[in-house]
């Protein structure tokens, strides 16, 4: 699994920042953290002029340049990015380039899909894994690369002359030297290698005040609030004694997996408050566990993501007395999730599968939810557009799986 920066011991400090109930707290520090270091560099700034204003003829042409560096300072704003680092920007931000997890998707979120004047090098060719590459592909298709898997070029960042590179805290640079060594301000962002934590809010604050789309960050925090809730109201009935059995197969995680890929906490069940099976072993993420342990446990829903479809399919037809002693299998109860896990979480697509699963697991409670319909409105909130029948032409759909076929 990939590194969490902020999965620490002594995290306090992003532990009080980003929690959810002190959200509003939080800005208001941010607020005045803007305040006070907009009051300094307007300080620095009048001592610069006031020096140059004191200094003889002669030591005033000799730093003229330096007036002029000053001068183009005061058009321009700092930013408290995702790594609580102050990051001067210029006013308007109109070209960038993105590195690692999250940066080039959220961005896709934020709508400022045209900004982006670089990319890294597998989001040239558009995949359904990645609806954010799908639907931006036309844009992609064509632009240069300025690195791979969170490993930027610095000189071919350079080459394409972005105003900001937008970095991910997965990414394998170092923001500060990074920014060295291009001259090119570098602003982190947390990225989410899940689904609704605290860091995808935190993202989408940092790229709304970067892009200048507070209010598209303030509607999708609002809107993604509001699926918590409608998750969380659906099954508020459901006491955790009656609540089936679920487990997991095929999850993606550094490359594909059969029966035994499975995760623990994963996002969509953990939206669900669902009985994952995976989350009794101690574990944390994705990983491979022994399949006999599943034939002990005999889930009453197996889901299974598409990604691993094909080695599940080969295992079915090399041993089918395993498959076929677990009740899931025997009763019927096994159901897609369409794969969100391609460079990390896709949040649109684990959505989209949580009220799948919601309707699968919780019948009568998701009653009133039509998932495609759901999947839809998703998509577009976050992506502008609905790719759900591109999914499903491609075989990516929502429906019961027998295995074998």
């Amino acid at each position: 699994m990939l590194m969490k920066a902020y999965d620490l011991p002594g995290g306090e400090a992003y532990a009080f920042f980003n929690c959810p109930l002190l959200r509003q707290e939080r800005d208001t520090v941010l607020k005045l953290l803007k305040k006070c270091s907009a009051l300094a560099l307007a300080l620095a700034l009048g001592l610069s002029l006031a020096a140059c204003s004191n200094a003889p003829a002669s030591a005033h042409s000799a730093t003229s340049p330096a007036v002029s560096s000053a001068s183009g300072a005061a058009g321009a704003r700092l930013l408290t990015d995702g790594a609580w680092r102050q990051v001067e920007l210029p006013e308007t931000v109109e070209r960038v380039v993105c590195v690692g997890v999250g940066a080039l998707r959220y961005t896709c979120y934020m709508g400022a899909a045209d900004r982006v004047v670089g990319v890294e090098d597998y989001e040239n060719e558009p995949s359904l894994t990645r609806l954010y590459s799908y639907v931006n592909g036309e844009k992609f298709k064509d632009l240069p690369v300025i690195g791979t898997n969170g490993s930027p070029s610095a000189e071919e960042i350079i080459a394409v002359d972005p105003q900001v590179i937008v970095m991910s805290e997965y990414a394998s640079a170092d923001a500060d030297d990074l920014a060295a060594r291009t001259g090119i301000p570098v602003v982190v962002v947390p990225g989410s290698d899940t689904t609704l934590d605290e860091k995808a809010y935190e993202t989408l604050r940092v790229l709304g005040e970067l892009y200048g789309l507070e209010g598209r960050a303030e509607e999708l925090t609002s809107y993604l609030d509001g699926i918590k809730a409608d998750l969380a109201a659906h099954t508020a009935s459901v006491p955790e004694t009656k609540r089936p059995s679920v487990y997991v197969a095929g999850v993606s995680f550094k490359g594909v997996h059969g029966f035994e890929g499975t995760e623990a906490h994963y996002g969509p069940l953990e939206l669900l408050g669902a009985n994952n099976l995976a989350d009794s072993t101690g574990q944390a993420g994705a990983f491979d566990i022994d399949t006999e342990q599943v034939l002990t446990w005999d889930p009453d829903i197996i889901f299974l993501d598409f990604n691993g479809m094909d080695l599940i399919n080969q295992d079915y037809a090399a041993n089918p007395d395993f498959y076929n002693a677990l009740s899931a299998v025997k009763n019927g109860k096994v159901y897609s999730q369409i794969s969100f896990r391609s460079y990390a979480s896709n949040l649109d697509t684990a959505l989209a599968d949580a009220y799948y699963a919601g309707c699968v697991i919780y019948p009568e409670q998701f009653a009133d939810v039509d998932p495609v319909e759901k999947a839809g409105e998703i998509f577009t909130t976050l992506l502008g557009e609905n790719p759900y029948n591109d999914l499903k032409e491609a075989g990516y759909e929502f429906r019961p799986i027998v295995l074998g076929k």
